[in-house]
């Protein structure tokens, strides 16, 4: 849908902007006022690439309903699956365990000194309570409310706290299905106990064809609106959620926004707010907003799979607002992007221009690309089609599965194309819930169960999976241009950068796996890069 945004500057202006500046891996201070920053410099400068490679805990998988804190100079990271992480720079996450459970779809705010965390459960569960944002939690115990099934109440789940700028706390929630979203005033010496009765802010609405439940939004009267986030800019008052379910790659996010924190609340008329049903980034629902120490705004999402349903990951991008107080999110990405902190507007040109070089260049005509092994219905093409619904599956006795990319398929009419590549993204089909695929089965909490398998990786049993890729100018002497044969830090999806390099041909090898998810599958294996211009 058309968006109105701020008319776009010259970049060379922005660099005398006094804000952050990021090194790779770490924030930078502040500028001085008038001091010129240097343009970001791929290889230099911090980059992240959607889905977000945040490590697998014990027995705990980032798979959705994110919520995000910043604590002190740390952000904390809480999703269904338990667990938390930690980053300094909202790129690089570190597992942590909570000392108590984590609910599903958790909420966690700070108040009055307390951390409170709350989630799913029936009626929502307990609210519990903690001096520290990794535990111990107190349980408060149930919600002692003044409600019945006509405020919505009965059916609650996905719940939010937010605490207005004068310190007054509300819970926001949703009813089932097609209810929409409700907001109650919260006792502030007792945040398990409604100051009043909840008020109906908005449900459903058929005229919003993106809220319909379906992959086609066919169901023109089924929704489910869910997934409730506020937060406060300037004086306006935004407040998201999420349609048309969890299971469907058309789960959005759309926005309302108001004077207050109980509204009333108008539909931002450039809605929905986050929107994507192909390639790797799909289904961008059910997140949060978090404000960076440079004062910009930075929306975390789930990710759905097409395949199986209930897969799902993490994702990041960062929020804009137009002339007319509209909020908007520069995404959802799939292509590297600038970290925050390195550059002062990334809602308007965060994308740090290497682009996908790999799609679909194994069936491509005249490709010399090639494989190792492949099962039937699990085709090495699987691994780079652009799509999260399939994946390569190498035979099971192949100990050291390679794939192979000739990235300028060319006739004997057309001049051989090569590129700068610099940075590379996998996402492996294993290591926690649904299939194996980061989804909400075992990730609500539960450790993942192991899967017989035939499988023979080449080394000894490892938790992480171990790999290299290799650059060629000629498909014959080709050099290692990223090592991850000793990789020790367990994720299903990782982005990696290298030193940019020439190629035309491109190799992965993954040396080992773990032998606990199940047989190694490889769900998109992405080369990002630049062309080289030919000179005639």
């Amino acid at each position: 849908m058309a968006r109105t945004r701020k008319s776009r500057r010259n970049f060379s202006a922005l660099l005398h902007v006094a804000l952050l500046s990021a090194l790779a891996g770490s924030a930078a201070p502040a500028l001085a006022q008038g001091e010129v920053r240097a343009a970001p410099v791929i290889g230099k400068s911090l980059r992240y690439c959607n889905p977000l490679p945040i490590p697998l805990g014990q027995g705990a998988a980032a798979s959705g309903d994110v919520t995000v804190i910043r604590e002190k100079d740390k952000y904390y990271m809480y999703c269904t699956g338990g667990g938390a992480w930690v980053s300094g720079d909202l790129v690089n996450w570190e597992y942590h365990a909570v000392q108590g459970r984590v609910p599903v779809a958790p909420d966690v705010v700070k108040y009055n000194g307390y951390f409170y965390m709350c989630g799913n459960n029936d009626n929502g569960g307990d609210l519990f309570r903690s001096t520290d944002p990794l535990g111990p939690f107190e349980d408060l115990g149930p919600w002692k409310n003044t409600g019945d099934a006509t405020t919505g109440w009965a059916n609650a789940f996905d719940m939010k706290i937010f605490v207005d700028t004068d310190n007054k706390p509300y819970l926001y929630f949703p009813g089932r299905a097609e209810k929409g979203i409700y907001v109650v005033p919260l006792k502030p010496d007792d945040l398990t106990t409604f100051e009043g009765t909840p008020k109906h802010l908005f449900a459903f609405d058929p005229d919003h064809i993106w809220e319909r439940y379906g992959e086609m939004n066919e169901y023109p009267d089924v929704s489910w609106v869910e997934g409730p986030w506020i937060f406060k800019h300037g004086d306006t008052y935004y407040l998201q959620y999420s349609a048309s379910g969890t299971q469907w790659k058309t789960y959005a996010t759309g926005m309302y926004k108001g004077p207050g924190a109980t509204g009333p609340f108008t539909y931002q008329p450039t809605n929905p707010l986050l929107r994507k049903t192909d390639g790797v980034v799909t289904g961008p629902g059910h997140g949060c907003a978090v404000q960076a120490p440079d004062g910009t705004w930075w929306q975390f999402y789930t990710i759905v799979f097409g395949n199986p349903p209930g897969g799902r990951r993490i994702g990041m991008d960062p929020y804009g607002f137009d002339k007319d107080g509209n909020a908007f999110v520069h995404g959802p990405t799939e292509t590297p992007q600038w970290a925050p902190g390195v550059i002062p507007d990334p809602a308007e040109h965060n994308d740090s221009g290497s682009i996908p070089v790999t799609i679909n260049k194994l069936r491509a005509m005249n490709a010399q690309s090639s494989f190792s092994s492949q099962k039937p219905g699990h085709d090495a093409a699987y691994a780079i089609d652009n799509s999260n619904g399939t994946w390569w599956e190498p035979a099971d006795d192949d100990a050291q599965p390679t794939l192979t990319v000739d990235l300028s398929p060319a006739t004997r009419f057309d001049p051989v194309q090569t590129f700068t590549i610099d940075s590379a993204r996998i996402l492996f089909n294993g290591g926690g819930g649904a299939g194996g695929r980061g989804g909400r089965g075992a990730g609500r909490g539960a450790a993942p169960v192991p899967v017989p398998t035939a499988s023979a990786p080449a080394g000894p049993p490892v938790s992480a999976y171990q790999y290299k890729i290799e650059a060629s100018a000629d498909g014959q002497t080709y050099q290692v241009v990223l090592d991850r044969t000793g990789n020790a830090v367990s994720r299903n999806t990782v982005f990696d950068e290298f030193p940019p390099t020439t190629a035309r041909f491109v190799r992965l090898t993954v040396t080992n796996w773990p032998r606990n998810g199940g047989p190694l599958g490889v769900i998109e294996f992405t080369v990002f890069g630049k062309p080289i211009r030919l000179i005639k």
